[in-house]
């Protein structure tokens, strides 16, 4: 079978996919928009966008990573790349198993700080 070769996705031609929709949906698997696949594809973002579209029928998908997950799990695509590192398999962020989140910070905690002067329940009020 022959493959293409997008970014950092290999692709499968003859398992149901048009070349030009492989390649968007390679590209598609690389976290591009379809402007971005439009410029890499150099053709217009609309004809981009109807790669996609006629891929996602094709496949049953209803949204571009729809039709990515499907697209791997039919195995059209794969990673283009596998790595050994000390006997684990390092395999492209979005299939990790356990995916670190970057974005995560700890929430800040509040604390109490004494106020000198406001002790004891002092309220500053005069009572009558």
């Amino acid at each position: 079978m022959d493959t293409i070769i997008a970014g950092n996705w290999k692709g499968r031609l003859g398992m149901g996919l048009a070349p030009r929709e492989l390649v968007a949906t390679l590209l598609a698997a690389g976290d591009l928009s379809a402007k971005e696949i439009a410029r890499e594809m150099g053709i217009a973002p609309g004809t981009a966008q109807k790669r996609l579209d006629d891929a996602r029928f094709k496949l049953g998908a209803k949204t571009v990573r729809g039709l990515v997950l499907e697209a791997f799990r039919r195995q059209i695509i794969t990673p283009a790349c596998v790595l050994m590192l000390n006997g684990v398999t390092a395999l492209h962020p979005t299939l990790d198993s356990a995916p670190t989140r970057r974005d995560f910070r700890q929430p800040e905690r509040k604390t109490e700080q004494h106020q000198p002067g406001r002790c004891c329940g002092e309220t500053g009020l005069i009572a009558a």
